[in-house]
């Protein structure tokens, strides 16, 4: 069911969406060469703590019957898209594409948010993935308002992915959240103009874009984690915002 949330929880959830992007602050200043994803998973849980909220994704699981997820950073490099887990990323070196994915529950409601960084410096392709990812959420963003629809967003999201000559990756998407960490509805990176479910203002979602280089097809690994079938590099930017008349307002900032 998709709910709408009260402008009192909107502000907790902005209030929470604030610091909660402060660690990601602090994470994208520690993401140097040589640092481990088990220093990383540290930094995130005490910053997470310190600015008094819990980690969303430590041991969460959507699914009852699935493996709880083991840290509360998600951290995915280069061909992997998301789900990566610290312990298992070993140190950050040069040229890596760092997917940095965080949670948080901040007075009883959530948001989520996702940045990708490149260690040291960049290529053009990977320079291209980044600024790909963030066009098109701010494409789906603007058309995140009262009286669209999902299909209109991810139209836009689509589009722009498309327009860098990326391809979209269809199996993964975005959410409702507030209450829980996933929500009704699912917020696809693809769709048709007009169709799809209709926003109302007061609705929160996390649209997330995740552009790949090579393929749209992703597998599974046995970690829960997600890869471009090629080993493409692939980037994701997310934020949590709220639907309103004129747009989709960032809670994440």
């Amino acid at each position: 069911m998709v709910t709408i949330k009260t402008q009192s929880e909107i502000k907790i959830i902005a209030d929470g969406g604030h610091r909660l992007r402060q660690v990601m602050d602090m994470l994208i200043a520690a993401a140097k060469p040589g640092i481990r994803g088990e220093q990383l998973e540290t930094l995130t849980r005490s910053a997470i703590l310190n600015f008094g909220g819990k980690p969303a994704f430590l041991n969460y699981s959507p699914d009852p019957e699935g493996a709880p997820f083991p840290a509360a950073l998600c951290l995915s490099l280069n061909g992997t898209v998301v789900h990566g887990i610290p312990k298992n990323t070993g140190a950050l070196k040069n040229g890596d594409l760092v997917k940095l994915d965080i949670g948080m529950q901040f007075k009883g409601l959530f948001t989520d948010m996702a940045r990708t960084i490149v260690i040291g410096n960049p290529t053009a392709e990977q320079k291209e993935l980044i600024v790909a990812a963030k066009e098109a959420f701010l494409a789906g963003l603007k058309m995140a308002k009262e009286g669209n629809t999902l299909g209109d967003v991810g139209f836009a999201i689509e589009s722009r992915i498309q327009a860098h000559h990326f391809f979209v990756i269809k199996e993964l998407t975005g959410h409702g959240l507030g209450y829980r960490p996933h929500e009704d509805p699912w917020v696809l990176n693809y769709g048709n103009p007009g169709k799809g479910l209709k926003l109302k203002s007061g609705m929160v979602l996390a649209i997330e874009p995740m552009p790949a280089a090579g393929t749209s097809e992703i597998i599974e690994r046995r970690d829960g984690s997600f890869v471009t079938a090629d080993g493409s590099l692939a980037s994701h930017y997310e934020n949590t915002l709220v639907v309103t008349p004129t747009g989709g307002k960032i809670l994440t900032k």
